[in-house]
């Protein structure tokens, strides 16, 4: 009876957490405006900076108040990753971070992204994200504001923030990189777990 309880809470669709995640989502385009259509880059920066620093909040909420649900689960990592991806891309066209910085980060998220779907389109069980991965992902979501606010101010506040953005992105990337060779075995168990488990049901 427990058991079934957690399960039909974790059906919940309206719960802080997915509110927090959906706010989250809707500012996406709030720094684009920011950054392209007021021409603004420390807004942006600040509010990239802002949306990534909070980015634990909806996690901690969810496990501290018993609000973990289904749609979180899916909703939070993929509002993460698409937070990320679509603040590199504008920052890319904006010319305000080292392109080969941008490229490698991207070729790491793209690659796992549409390793995690054909995956899961094969019967893979879902799998948390390992504390590498939210490490690396902290960093980086501290570096890119970091390289912006460098391109958005001048003299010795620029080479400061560009020194910070440093500082948080290679450590960023290495964690990256190195959950992402950790997911490899993790992925193969949980593959094999789902297609067990499909095995049984039929």
């Amino acid at each position: 009876m427990a058991t079934y309880a957690a399960r039909a809470g974790e059906d919940r669709i309206l719960t802080v957490p997915n509110a927090i995640t959906v706010v989250r989502l809707a500012c996406i385009p709030v720094f684009l405006w920011l950054l392209f259509g007021v021409g603004n880059r420390e807004a942006a920066a600040w509010l990239l900076a802002g949306l990534g620093a909070t980015d634990w909040v909806d996690g901690y909420i969810a496990r501290r108040y018993d609000q973990v649900s289904e749609l979180g689960k899916v909703l939070d990592p993929t509002a993460d990753r698409l937070l990320f991806m679509v603040g590199i891309g504008a920052m890319i066209v904006d010319g305000s971070v080292p392109l080969w910085f941008a490229w490698v980060v991207v070729a790491r998220e793209v690659v796992v992204s549409v390793v995690l779907v054909v995956l899961y389109l094969a019967g893979m069980k879902r799998f948390d994200v390992s504390w590498w991965g939210k490490s690396g992902t902290f960093g980086l979501m501290f570096a890119f504001p970091g390289f912006l606010l460098a391109a958005g101010t001048h003299g010795a506040a620029s080479d400061a923030w560009r020194i910070g953005a440093w500082l948080c992105g290679i450590p960023g990337l290495v964690f990256s990189y190195y959950a992402a060779a950790l997911y490899v075995p993790q992925m193969r168990a949980s593959l094999a777990a789902g297609r067990q488990e499909r095995k049984h049901r039929s």
